[in-house]
């Protein structure tokens, strides 16, 4: 599907979008940039890529991947044993939100 790109009017588009408030010599600015950026892309559209693979990634690396495993751990006693309050097995601690809003 083909789009009919005009970067003036897409640039105001997406300034208003992101609220941004762009003086008319930013729109411009960014529209002639626009512009470039989808001329080189037209540019990309008439190179013949025909069978040529898709490539995700060129560095041969992969993903090394393990089980996650449990090891042991402090017990509750132990990561409890410095806090300065605490609510059975849990860190007490002031609360964050009032109420009122």
């Amino acid at each position: 599907m083909k789009f009919k790109l005009e970067p003036t009017i897409d640039v105001k588009h997406m300034a208003k979008l992101a609220n941004l408030n762009l003086s008319e010599e930013d729109i411009k600015k960014y529209s002639n940039q626009l512009k470039e950026v989808l001329d080189y892309v037209k540019q990309l559209e008439r190179v013949d890529v025909k069978g040529i693979d898709p490539t995700s990634q060129v560095t041969g690396l992969v993903n090394i991947k393990r089980e996650d495993e449990s090891t042991p751990a402090l017990s509750s006693e132990e990561v409890l044993a410095n806090a300065p309050a605490r609510s059975d097995s849990l860190f007490k601690v002031e609360a964050v939100f009032d109420d009122e809003n």
